[in-house]
């Protein structure tokens, strides 16, 4: 009997969280995965994420979504049956200081889309999409049929993407999926992110090398949900007979402030001794509330979040907690500074 052929998945945005995490997830679907590094920084730079077993697997390589050139060759060069677009400057905050280059991004998801449409092959491309589209203007849950109303950059160009890829899906028949995705973390998050910045500060904390931690808006309220949840309902939707808008989401809001007193509960210490809040960390157009119904994905994809609130703060209190550990250790041997006092 004939081997089954493995299905091809290509990923931009690799190196990332999502990228890392869906990179995994193909492979143990039997996909043979392919990824995309920027041609700008070396690849053992970009694949710390990904687990040693997981980057032996996957074959890299390099191409910028603003050169169409490099799509088009790298698409010859797979040919994917699924394309997962999770390329972008993904920070909020920083998308305020460097709105041009956060735009940029949006335009190679057009690209993308013109390499797509112009292939002979049949590719199914997803495109990550964001809650924060939404504005959070309003206490209210929101789905597919929600108004977007951007707060940000970041939000303004996930939705110029978001509409290129609708367009192309109703214009050229082409299978084009948007996940609208909330809040998802995990101990993969980047630094930056309030959550990791909480949990890294937490284990630091904990093992003495760390004295406080500075944040912004406390109130802030978010629906927060573990990012290998999430990968897993990206595949499902490119899985689905029709392409289509998908929410994925807890269908729970936390605040900030819940989010830091778990976290520092989990190693028995009181927040309130430790954590300040500065206004430099308020962004100048702040989404307040956002809180998403994922019915849809639930009742027709089978997807369901596995991993509570709470297991998921206490998953990355204790991931950082060992990193802390191991960075106290190197600090007691005068083999690392402390730079984040």
């Amino acid at each position: 009997m004939a081997k089954i052929k493995s299905k091809k998945a290509l990923i931009f945005g690799i190196t990332g969280q999502d990228g890392s995490y869906l990179a995994e997830f193909l492979l143990k679907k039997e996909y043979e995965v392919w990824g995309i590094l920027k041609r700008n920084s070396v690849a053992e730079n970009q694949t710390s994420r990904l687990s040693d077993d997981g980057f032996s697997k996957i074959k890299l390589e390099y191409a910028d979504m603003l050169d169409m050139s490099s799509l088009i060759r790298v698409l010859q060069l797979c040919q994917p049956d699924e394309i997962y677009n999770l390329a972008a400057q993904s920070h909020v905050a920083v998308s305020f200081k460097n709105p041009a280059y956060t735009s940029q991004v949006a335009l190679g998801t057009l690209n993308l889309l013109e390499s797509v449409k112009n292939s002979k092959k049949n590719i199914k491309f997803y495109q990550a999409s964001s809650s924060e589209m939404y504005g959070g203007a309003k206490k209210e849950k929101l789905d597919e049929n929600s108004l977007f109303d951007p707060k940000s950059p970041y939000a303004a160009s996930k939705l110029f993407a978001h509409n290129m890829n609708k367009i192309y899906r109703e214009s050229y028949g082409l299978f084009c999926v948007n996940g609208i995705l909330f809040n998802h973390e995990s101990p993969l998050r980047g630094e930056t992110f309030v959550t990791r910045k909480i949990s890294r500060a937490v284990g630091r904390i904990k093992n003495n090398i760390q004295k406080s931690l500075l944040l912004g808006n406390l109130d802030a309220s978010r629906d927060w949900g573990f990012a290998g949840d999430y990968v897993e309902g990206m595949w499902l939707m490119m899985q689905h007979k029709d392409p289509d808008d998908w929410v994925l989401s807890t269908g729970e809001t936390h605040t900030v402030e819940e989010f830091v007193n778990i976290a520092f509960s989990s190693v028995d210490l009181d927040w309130k001794e430790y954590v300040e809040t500065d206004d430099k960390f308020l962004r100048p157009n702040e989404v307040n509330y956002l809180l998403g119904d994922s019915t849809k994905a639930q009742s027709i994809l089978k997807w369901k979040p596995k991993v509570s609130f709470k297991q998921l703060v206490e998953m990355m209190v204790e991931e950082d907690c060992k990193l802390a550990e191991q960075e106290k250790i190197l600090i007691e041997k005068n083999l690392l500074d402390i730079t984040w006092n």
